[in-house]
């Protein structure tokens, strides 16, 4: 079984990104015969990014990665530009795929019902996409619900090919797992850094303190019960506790001297000292400037090696002639 995903370096990584995404890349990494994970640079053009914050953004996604247990021992990982073949994958896979189908793609019809400024890059974001998981013969892509819809593109996509062609293409299959859920942000909304609602996970204490604190809540009096089952803060709790304190702290709700407050500061502590080891082998993997581009040097090698393959399986199905 061969995995492969990825995450845009638009922003810092918050909570939603790792628990409906990077831990379950992890889970898999374990379990799969081989896992390819990028760093999805070219998907961010489209909204036009300051070009420093990219490159910054581009190298902490691999920190990221690195620091929350990613192993290039036993996943692949590389920079999504670092593969050419893509960009000429995605030109030939754009001919086998209907402008109807890009149409009813939830991200452009997203935009144009917010009145953004829409782009080709944007509106063809499902074929890029298509190629990222094609190019490496994927059997699994793991992807939470809300995501469901690019994978059935690109299996589309894959299908109108191999119609043509023969079986040239490995059709993959979406792995929604139950536990991928959409996480809520601090407003209620799915954690999203277009919503400006996340929760930064290697932010200092501080200033992950402030965040949660900001969670937003219902009006409850603090001498009423509170509903953890429907309390974005506790909604969160129970993915960093274990059984036993997530029963514990549902007993609080129940007091009439426990608050959302005294719920956020637990929230906190929780969520602080889950990721404190993480930020520290963060930090001692930002001063290794070698060792990461070893990394993504050694990744680039075998997915272009990969992708390469299919590629040249593409080229002549379609009738490129190869000199």
């Amino acid at each position: 079984m061969r995995v492969v995903s990825g995450v845009k370096p638009s922003g810092k990584m918050h909570a939603g990104n790792y628990l409906g995404a990077v831990k379950h890349f992890i889970q898999f990494q374990n379990k799969a015969d081989d896992s390819f994970i990028f760093v999805a640079n070219y998907h961010v053009l489209n909204t036009y990014p300051d070009p420093e914050s990219l490159r910054k953004g581009t190298v902490d996604i691999l920190l990221d990665y690195l620091a929350l247990g990613l192993d290039p021992e036993k996943t692949t990982l590389f920079l999504q530009s670092s593969v050419p073949q893509i960009t000429e994958l995605t030109f030939i896979l754009s001919n086998y795929t209907p402008m109807g189908l890009l149409e009813r793609a939830h991200a452009y019809k997203d935009a144009l019902a917010k009145d953004k400024n829409v782009n080709h890059g944007l509106f063809t974001y499902p074929v890029l996409m298509a190629a990222d998981i094609l190019a490496y013969r994927a059997d699994v892509v793991p992807v939470g619900k809300d995501q469901k819809q690019h994978i059935e593109i690109t299996r589309d996509i894959a299908l109108r090919f191999n119609n043509r062609h023969g079986d040239i293409l490995t059709i993959p299959d979406a792995r929604i797992e139950e536990s991928m859920a959409v996480i809520p942000g601090t407003d209620g909304r799915k954690m999203s850094k277009s919503y400006q609602n996340t929760i930064e996970i290697f932010a200092s204490p501080k200033q992950m303190k402030k965040q949660i604190m900001n969670i937003v809540t219902d009006s409850t009096p603090m001498e009423e019960p509170l509903d953890p089952g429907c309390c974005n803060v506790f909604a969160l709790y129970r993915y960093f506790a274990t059984p036993e304190e997530c029963a514990e702290m549902k007993e609080k709700y129940a007091s009439p001297v426990f608050g959302y407050g005294h719920a956020k500061l637990a929230l906190f502590e929780k969520m602080n000292s889950y990721f404190e080891p993480f930020r520290e082998k963060r930090e001692a993997l930002a001063r290794d400037e070698d060792l990461l581009r070893d990394i993504l040097c050694n990744g680039a090698a075998k997915a272009c090696e990969e992708a390469q393959k299919t590629l040249a399986d593409v080229r002549r199905a379609a009738g490129i002639i190869e000199i």
